[in-house]
This record gives C-alpha cells, structure tokens and sequence, in this order.
C-alpha cells in the first residue's frame, strides 16, 4: 500500500501539472470506485464538472483538490490506485482505469486526470470541506484552514511543519504515543496518533533507532519515543527524495514512474539478508496479519515488551 512518500509524491505532481485546470467532463467507468460519493456516480460527475482543481494538499495517505470553498476532490489510493496525468498525445487507456476525468485550461497543457485501480480498494469522492479546530493549514501542500470532513479524525504527519522536530506539537505525540498501552511499531502505525507510517516505513525507523516493534511504550522513555520519529521522518525525507518505494508496477507517480527507494531499504522485505549495520541475518515475524522485519543484534526483543 502507498505510505506518506509515495502519497506525497503524487501530491507534488498534481500541484505541477493540473492545479487551475477546468473539468470539463467526467466519466466514470467503475461505479465501485466511487462508492464513498453521495448520490453515486452520476452525482460524482454532475459536482466536478466546471470545476477548477484549486491547490492540491494531502493529510496522511488521503490526497484532495479544492473544488470550490467548500468542496474538494477527495482521493485515497487504497493498495494499487493511480493518479494518472494525460496529454493529448497520449491517448492510450489504461486497461485498470476506473475514472477519467477531462481537464482544460491546464497549465502544463493536460488534457485528462486518470484514476487507474487494478485492485480496487481505492477510491473517490466529492466531499465536503472543514475548518480545522486550530484554524491552522489543513494538509500539507496547502493554506486553506479546512479538511474534507472524512479526513477530520486524521492525524498531522511528521512533515507536517506543525510537527516539526522540538514543537509543542512532536511533544504532544510524544506524550500521547507513551500514554498508550501497545507496542511501539503498533503505535507508530495508528493514524489518529501520527499518520502517513505503514509498514515499511515503521520498520526502517525502529532498525534506525536500534527500537524493537514490541517495546512497550508505556515504558518508553521520552528520548526514545523521539528517536523513532526522527528517524521515521528521516527515512520518509530520504525516501521522498527517491520517490517513494515501488515494489511492483502498482505504485507509480503521475507520471507512470516508479520509485526507487526499495534499494536503500535494510529490513524491511530482507529476511535473511545481512543487517546493514552488524552482518546479522534480518529475522521476519508475524505482525497484525502481515509481517515485522528487525535485527535481532540491533533491536534486541524486550522481555514482555519492556526493559
């Protein structure tokens, strides 16, 4: 599934390519992508079409275009969705595409915005707008104080200036990440504490902090907490910078590009393989139906999660 880099990166091409464009006609090709629209699919069309696509922001994996000052364009790419932009002379259709919406008036001269799902757990939606408690940027990428209403519950993410390194608001992640009676990757994985982290990129933190998943953070000390987020924000910065992580051909940018951090990954996917840092063989384990990758040397198991 796309984490917060590979969300990020579609964000960064859509900002470039189709904000101040004009829908100028929408079809939807699978209603099922669409579920989470009111009113179906014909409604979905009927609320975009002459609208401009206003400055492109993201919270968490939820990406959206204001389409007005109180609606916006609402996407979430589940495991394998695609925001493709197209050109006129690029007239092929994708054989996953479930919604092509026409643009004009672009500024980089595209003429369509696809939604391509091969598995289709993704999806969008018209929605409407809120204004955040604090009044403060409502997703990153924008300065709008509002969020679409279903993205209300999610947390800001550690590149979210809110969160900056030493701001009240990392503080208060801290505390509340140590208030919790879980363990630390379960903890780093929930969205309504930090969001934008998965799988992959929990991992790689915890290995960059010599953290192992199971520490019990109620036991945590403050220094440790924020260890872990400084290097999961580090490894997603590095990870931005590549691109994201592309496994397969699901996860593309708006320009049909893979991304390229999956070679600089130490743990995660390489169990068996050297751990980076000692030589010892990376160990995988069941975790919340998929999988934990650490160092047994570097991310010593804590007994009963705690030290």
């Amino acid at each position: 599934m796309p984490e917060l880099p590979e969300v990020e990166t579609v964000r960064d091409g859509l900002a470039r390519l189709v904000v101040g464009a004009r829908v100028r006609d929408v079809e939807v090709l699978r209603d099922y992508s669409v579920r989470r629209h009111d009113g179906g699919p014909a409604a979905f069309a009927d609320q975009l079409r002459g609208r401009r696509l206003a400055a492109a922001a993201r919270r968490g994996k939820f990406l959206w275009l204001p389409v007005g000052q109180d609606a916006a364009l609402l996407a979430h790419l589940g495991m394998s969705g695609q925001l493709l932009v197209r050109d006129g002379a690029d007239p092929w259709v994708h054989p996953h595409l479930r919604v092509r919406m026409h643009l004009e008036d672009a500024p980089s001269g595209a003429t369509a915005l696809d939604f391509v799902d091969q598995r289709t757990f993704g999806h969008l939606a018209v929605v409407d707008l809120a204004p955040t408690p604090d009044g403060a940027p409502g997703g990153l990428g924008t300065d709008r104080p509002a969020v679409p209403e279903p993205v209300a519950h999610i947390a800001r993410d550690l590149l979210d200036p809110v969160l900056a390194t030493g701001t009240p608001g990392r503080e208060a992640v801290v505390a509340a990440i140590r208030r919790r009676r879980t363990g630390v990757k379960r903890a780093l994985l929930d969205q309504t504490v930090v969001s934008g982290i998965g799988n992959i990129y929990a991992d790689e933190a915890l290995w960059r902090a010599r953290l192992h998943f199971a520490r019990a953070t109620d036991a945590m000390r403050p220094g440790d907490v924020r260890r872990a987020l400084d290097a999961a924000e580090e490894v997603m910065r590095e990870a931005l910078v590549q691109g994201g992580t592309s496994f397969d051909s699901l996860y593309v940018n708006v320009n049909g590009a893979s991304g390229y951090f999956s070679r600089s990954l130490a743990v995660y996917g390489r169990e068996g393989e050297p751990c980076p840092r000692c030589g010892t063989p990376v160990r995988r384990d069941a975790f919340m139906n998929r999988s934990a990758f650490t160092c047994p040397v570097c991310q010593r198991r804590p007994r009963d999660g705690r030290w």
